[in-house]
């Protein structure tokens, strides 16, 4: 009998997420799967082209229905990220409640990205069927919130910790992409923890770039250290910047390739400082450019925040380096320096330390091509290894078949 799956998710495709390929394997296992999902437009804070309130609103991608709500875009400002996170977690619950009086669905499956409000359908979606809830959580909340946002009011965050509660008791079982995700969230109340399963992000594939229609950029001569994904406040580019004007007179070539709400801030820092020589915003490429990206590149480059929510975060861009064979940097502690470490793939120094930075940029340039090349193919064996996507979708149908 063919499973029917409700896929609870703000961001999808054309937006590029994991849960794109947990969706899209349902389908072609022949599942019959709706995504409620927001209009796209992250990062950039607009509507992607083609998408808008009124246009475009359901549609079928690789064998997946797709409803689109409506939202406000995420802006550039506080106010309309705000506004964004709301819009969507009002329309999608209001949707699911009125959608499930006329349709049934076996299961749940909730992509929990920031904000934790999205989970709120899909809390709608237990409390109306009882049927099982499976919540991947990708972000912890409230800590993300205090972390990123710098929300320290004592009320706001309770409130956010309440909704988080909500959102896990409802929850048959939650999948989490870090491992010490599961100490985190067995601290709100014992029990949860025992509902944790280790689920964690896999890498993108390796996939061949169009012949048409995509112009790559060319990058600047040096020594390059390339930083993947999103322009945000966790990815701590304060230091990253300051490396760059450490960096000034060298020969090390910071590129960024990416977008999110951030860039603007580091554009005019760029100007500021004078680093237009060593510093470079490349923008926003698909994911089948990437691999043809980072081959260019001497070093791969991943930072967060010095935040204890953070050091718990194991961000999806650590796989896709892995699996690109290149070797690792990283100004970061806790997850991503322990799994560095473990894999021989690279050097950490500690988040919020951009001299240090530096001094490991420059000793892993000392070492030779062939050593900083087996880092890479260290990266490759322990990305197989751990996180396989095969691997990975095989056993979140284990969990699925143990409800």
């Amino acid at each position: 009998m063919k499973r029917r799956v409700l896929f609870i998710t703000q961001y999808f495709y054309p937006e590029t997420f994991r849960g794109n390929d947990i969706a899209f394997d349902m389908a072609g296992r022949g599942w019959d799967v709706t995504v409620v999902t927001a209009v796209p437009n992250y990062p950039r804070g607009r509507f992607f082209r083609g998408y808008g309130l009124w246009k475009r609103r359901r549609e079928e991608v690789n064998g997946v229905h797709v409803v689109r709500v409506p939202v406000v875009p995420r802006g550039n400002n506080p106010l309309t990220l705000a506004l964004n996170y709301l819009s969507y977690a009002l329309c999608a619950s209001v949707f699911t409640f009125f959608h499930l009086l006329r349709h049934r669905y076996d299961l749940c499956f909730l992509q929990q990205l920031s904000p934790v409000t999205t989970c709120l359908p899909a809390v709608v979606f237990h409390k109306m069927t009882g049927r099982p809830l499976l919540t991947w959580v990708l972000d912890l909340w409230p800590e993300s919130l205090k972390a990123a946002g710098g929300i320290r009011n004592r009320h706001v965050l309770a409130a956010f910790a309440a909704v988080a509660r909500m959102e896990y008791r409802h929850s048959s079982r939650i999948l989490i992409s870090s491992q010490p995700f599961r100490q985190a969230i067995a601290q709100q109340q014992k029990d949860f923890g025992d509902k944790t399963v280790w689920f964690p992000n896999w890498a993108e594939p390796s996939r061949t770039i169009p012949t048409r229609g995509l112009k790559l950029p060319t990058l600047p001569e040096g020594f390059r250290i390339m930083f993947a994904g999103n322009v945000g406040e966790a990815q701590d580019f304060d230091h990253i910047v300051e490396a760059a004007r450490l960096a000034r007179g060298t020969d090390i070539r910071f590129v960024i390739v990416g977008d999110g709400r951030k860039r603007p801030w580091v554009e005019e820092q760029i100007q500021v400082h004078g680093l237009q020589d060593n510093l470079s915003l490349v923008g926003h490429f698909p994911p089948e450019a990437m691999y043809t990206l980072f081959a260019q590149a001497d070093l791969m480059l991943a930072a967060l925040k010095d935040e204890p929510v953070f050091n718990l975060t194991l961000p999806a861009k650590i796989q896709t380096y892995m699996a690109s064979g290149r070797p690792i940097v990283a100004m970061a502690n806790g997850a991503v320096a322990d799994t560095l470490h473990e894999a021989q793939c690279g050097r950490a120094v500690a988040a919020g330390d951009p001299e240090a930075l530096i001094g490991a940029i420059n000793s892993m340039r000392q070492i030779t091509r062939e050593e900083r090349e087996q880092m890479g193919r260290n990266g490759q064996r322990y990305c197989h290894a751990h996180f396989d996507k095969q691997t990975c979708l095989d056993h979140l149908y284990q969990i699925i078949e143990q409800l």
